[in-house]
């Protein structure tokens, strides 16, 4: 059964953090598959802005699987070093790239089996690239997307992947495209993961507040 504060809930979040004020829906379907592949591998541990930066900067030397894979080490882990992770992120970009050009000849999958097929892309990672990259209509289900509808009270998971199975169910697919970036704005700066704001949210009259012990 959909809850049926899900409407009331989408339609605040809307016009509170707009989808289309994020990089990377301004991007949706326009955007180089393979640029935002790389990005989120950067992206893991590492803030939007830093990630953002250390991307540009990889661009500007190495922006296919190719040039990648010839780009020496030692100079991709220096290039990188900013987003923390450097050594395992360095490893992980040369595995993708060289999976790409190798069995996908240069061209990054558009399909999620496919995505997850190779090693160090999860399911996040591949709906990002599927939604982004590509305009399909999916729900990429990072932390902030896992926990505040946990915390509301649609869902009751303990897995991303859970979660995006039980979002898929009661998430109307008008909503799908955008779900991602408001509540990646939402969950960053109101529903924080400890001690939310509360007392300025704009939809807690609809929130069950769940596994809440502080707030402000």
């Amino acid at each position: 059964m959909k809850p049926k504060t899900i409407t009331p809930i989408m339609k605040i979040l809307e016009k509170e953090f707009p989808a289309s004020t994020t990089t990377l829906n301004n991007m949706r379907g326009k955007a180089d598959a393979f640029k935002i592949l790389i990005s989120c591998l950067l992206s893991l541990r590492s803030r939007d802005e830093t990630t953002e930066i250390i991307s540009e900067n990889l661009f500007k030397v190495a922006d296919t699987p190719e040039k990648i894979i010839k780009l020496p080490m030692k100079e991709l882990k220096k290039i990188i070093f900013k987003t923390g992770h450097y050594n395992k992120k360095a490893e992980a970009l040369k595995h993708v790239s060289r999976e790409i050009k190798n069995r996908f000849k240069n061209k990054v999958p558009k399909t999620h089996d496919e995505l997850i097929s190779i090693k160090n892309i999860g399911p996040k990672t591949a709906n990002i690239v599927l939604a982004f990259a590509y305009g399909q209509a999916v729900i990429p289900v990072d932390t902030h997307v896992h926990r505040v509808p946990n915390r509301i009270g649609w869902v009751k998971t303990n897995l991303a992947e859970k979660t995006e199975h039980e979002l898929i169910k009661i998430i109307p697919k008008k909503y799908w495209k955008e779900f991602n970036s408001i509540f990646v704005q939402f969950g960053r700066t109101v529903c924080v993961p400890i001690s939310p704001f509360c007392s300025t949210c704009p939809i807690k009259k609809y929130c069950k507040r769940i596994n809440v012990k502080r707030n402000r």
